[in-house]
């Protein structure tokens, strides 16, 4: 049917403009686009959302496995992620508190124990997450943009400031760790080195592993026994930095004035200019800027691996400082700035809940998660984390800093790595501090460490 003058609504809803010969939008495709506009698990449409998981399971049911190339986990771990990061966002007040990002790891792990997801499936997962460390891609494009899309003075001062709510945060939530701990029959030796320590380490690969190593060297100990006591509390300690980054979200939500919507500091003029200078690149950015982006995130990461085989660094912290220098000199242009800044955006939005799923099923081990589930861990656990990220946010505030964010800092500080930075960042929709909250994890894991596993061997032992 044929419209000359009158308005119509396209297939979006939306107001159109008059056009002559315009094609009233009813029937095939529209309606048909129209479903896939208007209704979608995540990113994906619900019709393509459909299609991807009869794909799935009919390629696990004729075929006994399926295949670990990375155009079927793309559409494996999108299916997955997505649709528990959605039963997480629809649950009844916990699903505003960050329980997307702890579904999305969390329900995944639980299926592989239980053995309700299909083996070729959990096999598949697991070798691509393993062969392709698609985690570090992700993070170098998160960190990467962030740092892009900062203004130069706040750069330096945001990594100058944010030292302060750390450290006091670490002190105190030591201090009221320990005494939790005392107070529910621990000693102080076990809590601190086996509870409060943990989870301050920076995670798995940079402070379970190698507290289970100094421990078995200092204490004469299995380190098999070491780590069996040690993963558990640092999972559950990212876990409830998972939660408080959902409930410093609601808090920002409800004070606007405490937080900066990921930023540290307040905006100053340059920052505005910036950022409507990148709204404005945005619009009319082409294929080609967008590789640029990608390039240039990849390029900083080898930096900081060939950094890290020459200084031990951690390749990520060695590809922030590498960021952040060629941010400050100006090193590449403002096209390919804002074409990083897309790349970022990209991967928040499309990349986050696929890579938590592989995260769940890869190296999330539900049944340590469980063994820690006792009342003393958990008490200890909440109320280190908690004063953690209380002190940072009162420290923060006194320095003139936005306190919610600050503290959502402090969260990373209790989370399990790069993983737990993530799905904390996730939680709190503030994956514009990726930069810091590696800075959190990383270096400060390592100090914890370091300076723990020293005292331990000439000190206590």
């Amino acid at each position: 049917m044929v419209n000359f003058n009158s308005s119509e609504k396209d297939y979006n809803g939306k107001k159109s403009i008059s056009k002559p010969f315009e094609q009233k939008l009813t029937g095939w495709p529209y309606n048909w686009w129209r479903l896939m506009d208007n209704y979608k698990i995540g990113v994906i449409p619900l019709p393509l959302f459909i299609i991807a998981g009869i794909l799935i399971f009919a390629e696990v049911a004729v075929t006994g496995k399926l295949p670990s190339e990375i155009v079927v986990m793309i559409v494996a771990c999108g299916f997955f992620g997505f649709l528990c990061g959605e039963i997480g966002k629809r649950l009844p007040i916990v699903g505003k508190m960050g329980a997307a990002a702890i579904c999305a790891t969390f329900i995944p792990s639980a299926l592989v124990y239980y053995g309700i997801l299909p083996t070729p499936i959990v096999e598949a997962t697991t070798k691509f997450y393993k062969d392709t460390h698609i985690l570090y891609l992700y993070i170098c494009c998160i960190i990467v943009g962030s740092i892009m899309n900062m203004d130069k003075k706040t750069l330096i001062q945001g990594f100058l400031k944010i030292f302060g709510p750390m450290v006091c945060g670490e002190i105190v939530g030591m201090l009221v760790g320990v005494g939790v701990g005392y107070l529910l029959g621990l000693t102080p030796f076990d809590t601190f080195f086996f509870l409060v320590l943990p989870i301050m380490a920076g995670g798995v690969g940079e402070g379970a592993i190698p507290l289970s190593i100094g421990y078995a060297a200092i204490l004469h100990m299995n380190q098999g026994e070491a780590l069996g006591r040690v993963l558990p509390i640092v999972m559950l300690g990212g876990l409830t930095g998972i939660i408080c980054g959902g409930i410093l979200n609601r808090i920002g939500k409800a004070y606007p004035h405490l937080t900066g919507n990921g930023r540290l500091l307040p905006a100053s003029a340059d920052d505005e200019a910036t950022d409507q200078k990148a709204t404005k690149t945005e619009s009319v950015i082409d294929v080609t800027t967008f590789a640029s982006g990608v390039l240039l995130a990849a390029i900083l990461y080898m930096i900081g691996m060939i950094g890290h085989k020459a200084t031990g660094i951690p390749a990520p912290v060695g590809m922030l400082f590498a960021a952040v220098f060629v941010k400050l000199i100006s090193g590449v242009s403002p096209k390919v700035l804002s074409g990083s800044q897309v790349v970022y955006k990209f991967f928040q939005t499309s990349v986050t809940y696929p890579i938590l799923f592989a995260v769940g099923v890869a190296i999330t081990p539900w049944d340590k998660i469980i063994s820690a589930f006792t009342l003393t861990n958990l008490t200890v656990i909440v109320c280190t984390v908690v004063s953690l990220v209380t002190t940072g946010f009162f420290v923060a505030k006194r320095l003139g800093m936005y306190p919610v964010d600050a503290a959502v800092i402090s969260c990373c500080q209790s989370g399990q790595g790069g993983t737990g930075d993530v799905a904390i960042l996730t939680a709190a929709e503030r994956m514009e501090l990726m930069p810091f909250a590696q800075i959190a994890t990383r270096i400060g894991g390592a100090i914890n460490v370091s300076v723990s596993l020293l005292i331990l061997g000439n000190f206590l032992v």
